[in-house]
């Protein structure tokens, strides 16, 4: 197994404390990916179900696709009225032209993309929105950045500047399926308690997978960092940001 597939599959070792501490993504950014009257909306590399839920309400039926059943098994316990399905963007268990809107969260990065590009626009009707978030901490802000240091040479800013192409970097085939593109930020705070904040950043991949003593070092040097810089808060605001993009399928033509 590969070191970015070790990393892909560590989560479910901590599925709780991810479902528990990591942020969901605030209401302006599903407000602006989400398309209206939207019948059927499909969350794919669903996780714990955090953007899941927030679906709910917007689209008359929800559908959460995720591989691992550590994560599956804590989705359909937080997640009623949800229809869970044990697969990945690669191969979405949906019929063609079978929803409205197709989005994957904060797990874009761990997706084959030529493989699932098409994929998705199989699965969604003419018109149907395909959309990308994450959400995590804001780490253009220069303290949240420098809590974890980045894996491998290199400076913090330019490690920043990788991860972000990567996330929503979405490469789309020719001739073109998708049109409408467009990306949008949206930032926000998130209230929590330093041992929260120590905690959430545990449930990052380069640190799950991290030896017992790296990731005890790490943590304690992030934990370390924040009581330096706010002595004595018992709450403190962390930025967060929800970096989105969004595009729509063309309306298929013979043989497409």
């Amino acid at each position: 197994m590969t070191e970015r597939q070790q990393r892909a599959l560590s989560f479910g070792s901590i599925a709780e404390d991810y479902d528990g501490l990591r942020p969901q993504p605030p209401r302006e950014a599903v407000d602006w990916l989400v398309p209206s009257a939207c019948r059927v909306a499909v969350d794919v590399g669903a996780g714990t179900g955090l953007f899941t839920r927030t679906l709910v309400g917007r689209a008359a039926r929800v559908v959460a696709v995720e591989p691992d059943p550590r994560m599956r098994e804590v989705l359909t316990a937080r997640s009623p009225g949800v229809r869970v399905v044990a697969g990945r963007g690669e191969s979405i268990p949906l019929p063609d032209a079978s929803a409205e809107a197709v989005f994957v969260s904060s797990a874009w990065h761990w997706m084959d993309h030529e493989r699932a590009v098409p994929e998705i626009a199989r699965v969604l009707r003419d018109r149907g929105r395909f959309g990308v978030i994450w959400t995590s901490r804001d780490r253009e802000v220069d303290w949240v950045r420098n809590l974890v240091p980045p894996p491998g040479p290199g400076t913090p800013e330019a490690h920043q500047a990788d991860r972000t192409r990567r996330r929503l970097d979405v490469v789309l085939p020719q001739p073109p399926i998708f049109d409408n593109i467009a990306r949008e930020v949206f930032r926000f705070v998130r209230t929590m308690t330093v041992s929260d904040v120590v905690a959430m950043l545990g449930t990052y991949s380069a640190v799950i997978v991290s030896s017992p003593d790296d990731r005890a070092r790490k943590l304690a040097a992030a934990r370390a960092a924040l009581e330096q810089r706010f002595p004595g808060a018992e709450l403190i605001d962390v930025p967060m940001r929800a970096s989105c993009w969004r595009a729509d399928r063309i309306a298929r033509t013979a043989g497409r």
